[in-house]
């Protein structure tokens, strides 16, 4: 039930005022789901996010249909969506992806590449070297166009066949996306092994290698239950863009180990009670996850989704 009032807020002074929630529900959430979402209800559900205040939600993915079954209606989903004022990032993983993007409209593209050998050689069938040269083309040519370019970084704080990724190993790949033409990096938690102390030294040798705090957003997995306080450790170091996903959906076809992401909600939450500004109406947010969770016919594995629905979360 909802308590006004609740969560009270508390402000620190080593926190940032505001945080950008960088929303990838319709995209990394739905992408794991077997059976398949009809194109006209992720439609609703991005027209919801984008209702309840997120300005950034990313949508879909240009990936080839054999790959990403969910994702087969890009093409199909983009247009009916594209009149929002939300930005609407999606995901290329070639220059043919880019192509198929680019010619809907899109002005916010992300590639996705690998910290480690294992994760590049399951996800993308190249060594990591190899993505990153696949990639080249696509950001050069993405900038060419104005187009924003984010690189998404996974595995960065341990892999399933390869156990800890040591820090200089994502430094590397870090600084190549960077120095490629990426205008932010996501740091991916993709099967959520990292604790808050991992966190602190990524981002200090992050630094240390100058990469701006400002071009870092992080991606947390709460495979552990370690995804709050990974992103509270993060906020601490100076991050203000982190991904969540509505109602903690979410994991990755490539990486069984890989559960739910972070739910926006919980973040949504712990940032409130923080005196951090997310521009969120965080009634409307657990309403449209409680209804994409009945359309896939499952609770959703968010706690304050949970706390916080009620019998009247009919569709408005």
């Amino acid at each position: 039930m909802t308590v006004p009032g609740l969560p009270m807020a508390v402000p620190s002074r080593d926190l940032p005022t505001r945080v950008r929630i960088h929303e990838v529900g319709a995209r990394d959430g739905l992408q794991n789901e077997k059976a398949t979402v009809p194109t006209e209800v992720k439609a609703k559900f991005i027209r919801r996010l984008a209702d309840a205040g997120l300005t950034t939600i990313e949508a879909t993915s240009f990936v080839h249909p054999k790959w990403v079954p969910q994702l087969a209606d890009a093409e199909q989903l983009f247009p009916m969506v594209s009149d929002l004022r939300a930005a609407l990032p999606v995901l290329v993983p070639n220059e043919r992806g880019l192509d198929r993007a680019l010619a809907l409209g899109a002005r916010r593209v992300a590639v996705f590449a690998s910290a480690t050998e294992s994760f590049a050689k399951a996800n993308l069938n190249r060594t990591v070297d190899e993505a990153l040269a696949m990639f080249e083309p696509v950001v050069s040519r993405a900038k060419s166009e104005d187009v924003h370019v984010r690189g998404y970084l996974s595995m960065c704080f341990g892999d399933p066949w390869e156990g800890a990724v040591p820090l200089p190993q994502v430094v590397k790949v870090c600084r190549a996306l960077l120095d490629m033409g990426c205008d932010e990096l996501s740091l991916g938690d993709t099967i959520g092994v990292a604790t808050p102390g991992h966190v602190v030294a990524l981002l200090a040798a992050l630094d240390e290698a100058g990469v701006p705090v400002s071009a870092l957003g992080v991606h947390f997995h709460d495979t552990y239950g370690q995804a709050l306080a990974n992103t509270l450790a993060a906020l601490q170091q100076g991050v203000t863009t982190v991904d969540a996903s509505a109602g903690g959906l979410g994991g990755c076809p490539y990486a069984k180990s890989a559960t739910g992401n972070l739910a926006t909600e919980d973040l949504v939450w712990m940032l409130r009670g923080l005196g951090i500004d997310t521009g969120i109406d965080l009634g409307r947010l657990v309403a449209t996850s409680a209804w994409m969770a009945a359309h896939l016919g499952r609770p959703s594995p968010s706690r304050t989704v949970r706390a916080l629905s009620h019998e009247d979360t009919e569709e408005h």
